[in-house]
């Protein structure tokens, strides 16, 4: 028995010594307090029924298995890091070079455009609406935001607030708000007014706020999105308060002869949002590659140097901010209209969050960054609840989102598809030229 006790200390020493070793232990012991965290409750009868719940039933296997995972992508990051990088980078870059041509590039475009109208006709009624209400508007918002926090470097809090003001300023040209319009619209017709009305709020915002940077910034972008929040729960005479609205109408279009109306089925809903997304992706890709996107880019990097090039650092801050929230205006007013009800507790500063996680996930400053992190990350936690072994509860989502950001800061801070632009950045800071904080408002000299 001596010698057995004697050999396991032994090993046990190596083993502490071993960094791979600490490293595995910790992997694994982080997925398994992520098991027990998101499993089920204990309760007064049977308090220890939480752990037993959640080490003793086979989805504690799936976390083991991640944990074994990041262990081995830890260890290769570590052992073949450069290589690793090396190769990453040339299967980021394999599309544009087989694809010199810009035909080519159409002809891809068409085909991922065809799959998109095609796949929503192939799932059932349940995936149909998480393809609008979860994956699609906020899609939109995440190419929105993309605008403010990747093109411009502007660090909103606040976005949100531009998604409530399109849906009440939908609610009130159709009249389901307590105070009535001069004109009764229909929702359709409401589009350009929420999308006006969240432009102009942009401005308004913008003009006085936009002289900061950096933190200060976020603060104050963080403050406006709760006023409006705080607005809407308490006017209740113009915006019926924490009660909500009801009855907002759904879109109808008669028009030379062509009659259809929106009604409950999502697909119609889909296929109206699908088109903005194209639209607002075809212009904001335009756009980035213009003088303003130039601007914009420039500012990012470095405010007071783009300020001394002669750039109007504030009239290119609020052109942001106004285009960023157009598309949330939008975004608002099909939700609004959609599920026929809104209230103030739609609107909170987590969504705002959660929007600027979609952008970062993705990539900040690429347009399909954007989408792709916004539609994996709004699909996923619907993939957990389809399935039960894993346990997924509503409760846990943000500790699921946690820990994905972490691992993306870790392993790809620049983002799931980052734009070259920003990927270039990043590039320069790991050697100490600049820094890759394109919302700090400042950039270290070049040694």
């Amino acid at each position: 028995m001596s010698a057995l006790a004697s050999t396991t200390v032994s090993l046990f020493r190596s083993a502490r010594q071993s960094a791979h070793a600490r490293r595995l232990v910790a992997c694994l012991l982080g997925l398994i307090v992520l098991a027990v965290m998101t499993g089920p409750s204990g309760s007064n009868t049977a308090p220890v029924s939480g752990f037993t719940g959640s080490l003793f039933h086979p989805r504690v296997l799936v976390f083991i298995a991640i944990g074994l995972g990041l262990w081995g992508l830890i260890t290769a990051q570590h052992r073949w890091g450069e290589a690793l990088k090396r190769t990453n980078d040339n299967l980021m870059t394999l599309p544009r070079r087989m694809m010199p041509d810009r035909r080519v590039r159409l002809v891809l475009y068409a085909a991922l455009l065809a799959v998109a109208i095609l796949v929503p006709l192939h799932v059932n009624a349940f995936w149909q609406d998480v393809l609008v209400d979860q994956i699609g508007i906020y899609v939109l918002l995440a190419i929105g935001l993309n605008v403010v926090v990747g093109y411009a470097g502007l660090l909103d809090l606040g976005y949100i607030a531009f998604y409530a003001i399109g849906a009440y300023s939908t609610a009130f040209w159709t009249g389901a708000l307590p105070v009535h319009p001069p004109m009764v619209l229909n929702a359709f017709w409401a589009i350009p007014f929420a999308i006006g009305t969240a432009m102009l709020s942009g401005v308004l915002i913008g003009a006085p706020t936009l002289r900061l940077r950096g933190d200060y910034l976020a603060i104050v972008t963080l403050g406006f999105g709760e006023i409006i929040q705080i607005v809407a729960t308490n006017l209740q005479g113009v915006t019926g308060g924490s009660q909500g609205v009801i009855g907002i109408p759904h879109p109808d279009v008669n028009l030379l002869g062509i009659h259809y109306s929106w009604l409950i089925d999502p697909l119609p809903y889909y296929y109206l949002l699908l088109v903005f997304v194209v639209a607002a992706l075809i212009a904001y890709s335009f756009l980035e590659h213009s003088r303003v996107g130039r601007a914009w880019t420039a500012i990012r990097e470095d405010e007071v140097a783009a300020q001394s090039a002669g750039i109007n650092v504030l009239k290119y801050k609020i052109m942001a901010f106004a285009i960023g929230a157009s598309t949330s205006g939008f975004a608002g007013m099909l939700e609004a209209s959609k599920i026929s009800f809104i209230e103030p507790g739609d609107f909170t500063v987590q969504l705002s969050i959660l929007i600027l996680v979609l952008v970062i996930f993705g990539g900040m400053g690429s347009l399909l960054g954007a989408v792709v992190g916004a539609a994996f990350l709004q699909w996923f936690p619907w993939y957990l609840k389809e399935h039960p072994m894993f346990g997924f509860q509503d409760q846990d989502l943000y500790i699921y989102l946690g820990a994905i950001l972490v691992l993306t800061m870790i392993f790809r801070p620049e983002g799931l598809i980052p734009s070259r632009r920003r990927k270039r950045e990043f590039g320069l800071a790991e050697h100490g030229l600049g820094t890759a904080d394109a919302m700090s408002g400042t950039t270290d000299p070049v040694p």
